[in-house]
């Protein structure tokens, strides 16, 4: 066998193409150019962008964009860099040049030279029409993208998300109503059904249009640093990719599978209360989750709280007893905190001495009006804020025995604050987020506390997945909507795995409680068996507490709860697999079916029902008042979970009480004796 290393020539898979005024550039056997006079790749032109906020959720209008053609372009090979294999520059009269890359990984796309007066960028892309586009980060109404025109820009979700009355009400009140598209974590990310994956490297507002049929355009308010191409043999393949290139979380610390986090609060005496009755009618618990730690404030929107991060003496005076007692009976105390600061708080009063707050044009501290009160935002750009919060949640946090928090918010950076680093605050407002996650993740490891301590984010960008522990999916209505309520966690879940974000779960019963909506009984027992075949089973008791179905409400809630944790005690070996295979591989934990069964159409159509790891579908029932549901089985060797009889591949309607959610596993996994047990002991 002939071992000699191949030629650079053979190596590489980038390919150019020229017909006359056509050009192609080939990578990996897929098109990624395909310029013509008529039809350009690229379009270069100056703009500008106008926002408009209203507590975190923001109206955006460009203004005199203008956008010409490079219908123009000269190619030439490009001197190769260190680690390429091929570089080729594509160069236009309009004053633009881009430079194609390719690595052992990817294909690199850079431009080199732009003139000044270019500040937009638009790269056409073509696709085929029966393509399907996952990601663009966390999305909640539409997982599969094609049709649409997604901006990326990092915000509050919405109340309601749509055109029903709860978001016509969350304007008029709140200002909050939000759109389909709104996110708190948006990602200029996107995955191909046929094997492809795109990134952009950029920061400013930047929109991903999948309306165009045969192509699909990045419309950047910037030059980017950088778009990266992988392209793959099979979907599973791309997924990996985007991991690699992005980066993943570690594994979580084993003590989260032992148990549910109940959402809990009130003070030390009503959460000794609670844990009693949810450990005497037999919940498994690994973690008390006490958001309100730190203290309260109620205002018109509900139970909200003071960000002032260290223990109320007055709801806990005995708090690190409390801890301490808990962890004697293996359950851990997670907290709370955000990147706010109460106006009202010591906190405050010494980040305003020192300078560490983002400041308002006059250059006073940025007072952010958060639901129905003002608080002010830590400069992430300042070394010494940011070495100044990462000691508060060292010393406040970790060190009185908190094992883990959510790390909330991220996304209300002001376009006109000024920061410390002199950065435009445009530009870093997606950034934010990001750094938000590294700042608790950096505080975590100076604290040796990594593999013991876990944080989740709700708010993200590009750099979010390589350092939070996880993410949940935020602020859902307590109800059945397809927009914002129970539903829109699966999408919201499954387009984060494809955008690099692989350990996802979400408040089971959701959160917020707005005029006529509550929380019933029913839609807290299914969110809570869904949960169970989740990474992290966590629950919420809302921003109205008193007007919702609680974990305690009746026997009937009580004994669900038990045995669904049960279920997923259970499941702790399989959980910990699929965490550490995302570690490992980038493989998220809650997979689109296609990722797996990339080749079968009808997959490609489902939002609703998901593959945890590799060996588990799970369709949760999320409609109300039914007890059957339609499941799809792509082609496999499939058995249902708790009856132990197989499945046959296609459709199929199955019985699925409250309880018993259609949930099937594929007869050759290594788990499949777990599961078999789960059943008869569940």
């Amino acid at each position: 066998m002939d071992e000699s290393p191949q030629s650079e020539e053979t190596q590489s898979r980038l390919e150019l193409h020229r017909d006359g005024e056509r050009l192609r550039l080939v990578y990996g056997g897929r098109v990624i150019v395909e310029h013509t006079p008529k039809r350009p790749f690229l379009s270069v032109g100056s703009g500008r962008v106008r926002y408009s906020d209203s507590r975190g959720h923001y109206t955006i209008s460009p203004l005199k964009v203008a956008r010409r053609g490079c219908p123009l372009v000269t190619a030439r090979e490009d001197a190769r860099g260190e680690g390429e294999r091929r570089a080729v520059l594509l160069v236009t009269p309009e004053g633009a040049a881009v430079r194609f890359a390719e690595t052992a990984d990817h294909l690199e796309v850079t431009f080199p030279h732009c003139e000044p007066d270019i500040s937009n960028i638009w790269i056409s892309l073509p696709v085929d029409p029966g393509e399907h586009f996952y990601g663009g980060g966390q999305q909640y109404s539409r997982l599969d993208l094609k049709g649409s025109r997604v901006p990326i820009w990092v915000q509050e979700q919405g109340i309601g998300r749509g055109k029903d009355a709860i978001s016509w009400l969350a304007r008029l009140r709140f200002g909050a109503g939000g759109h389909w598209y709104s996110t708190y974590f948006p990602q200029p990310t996107f995955v191909s059904s046929a094997s492809w994956f795109c990134h952009t490297d950029l920061t400013r507002y930047a929109e991903l249009d999948f309306s165009g049929g045969d192509r699909v355009t990045i419309h950047a308010w910037e030059v980017p640093d950088r778009i990266v191409f992988g392209v793959h043999d099979t979907l599973e393949e791309t997924v990996r990719g985007v991991g690699r290139l992005l980066g993943t979380g570690p594994k979580l610390p084993d003590w989260v599978y032992s148990g549910m986090w109940l959402g809990v609060q009130g003070g030390s005496d009503e959460v000794r209360r609670k844990i009693e009755r949810a450990e005497n009618a037999g919940i498994r618990l690994s973690g008390a989750w006490a958001q309100d730690w730190e203290g309260i404030r109620i205002t018109s929107f509900g139970r909200q709280l003071m960000w002032d991060w260290s223990y109320d003496r007055t709801l806990y005076p005995d708090f690190p007893d409390l801890i301490s007692e808990l962890g004697g009976r293996g359950i851990r105390m997670l907290g709370y905190i955000n990147p706010f600061l109460a106006i009202e708080g010591e906190l405050y009063r010494e980040a305003s001495e020192k300078g560490y707050c983002v400041q308002d044009p006059r250059g006073g501290d940025y007072m952010i009006t958060i639901t129905t009160f003002p608080a002010a935002l830590i400069d992430l750009t300042n070394p010494d804020a940011v070495s100044w919060i990462k000691g508060v949640i060292k010393e406040n946090m970790l060190g009185v025995g908190l094992s883990g928090w959510m790390a909330d918010y991220g996304e209300y950076l002001p376009t006109d604050a000024v920061l410390y680093s002199g950065e435009s605050s445009e530009s870093f407002h997606n950034r934010y987020p990001a750094e938000w996650a590294r700042v608790n993740r950096e505080a975590v490891e100076e604290a040796g506390a990594l593999g013991e301590a876990v944080f989740f984010m709700r708010a993200g960008y590009t750099g979010t997945s390589r350092y939070s522990l996880g993410a949940w999916a935020g602020d859902q209505l307590v109800n059945w909507s397809p927009n914002d309520g129970l539903p829109t966690v699966i999408p919201a879940a499954l387009s984060s795995g494809f955008s690099g974000t692989g350990v996802h779960h979400s408040d089971i019963g959701g959160f917020t409680t707005l005029a006529w909506i509550r929380r019933s009984k029913e839609l807290l027992l299914r969110w809570a068996e869904q949960a169970a075949f989740t990474p992290i089973m966590r629950s919420h008791e809302g921003n109205r507490p008193g007007d919702n179905w609680q974990f305690d409400s009746d026997a009937e809630t009580l004994a669900h709860l038990a045995r669904m944790t049960r279920v997923y005690t259970q499941l702790a070996p399989y959980h910990a697999h699929v965490v550490e295979t995302y570690a490992r591989t980038g493989l998220p934990a809650m997979r689109h079916p296609a990722l797996h069964y990339g080749t079968d159409e009808t997959a490609h159509r489902q939002r609703y029902q998901y593959l945890y790891g590799r060996d588990l579908l799970v369709a949760p029932v999320v409609k109300k008042n039914t007890d059957s549901w339609p499941v799809y089985l792509p082609e496999d060797e499939w058995v249902h979970l708790w009856s132990g009889q197989p499945a046959s591949p296609g459709w199929r309607t199955e019985t699925a009480p409250c309880g018993r959610p259609p949930v099937y596993y594929r007869r050759g996994s290594e788990f499949a004796g777990l599961f078999a047990s789960l059943a008869e002991d569940a």
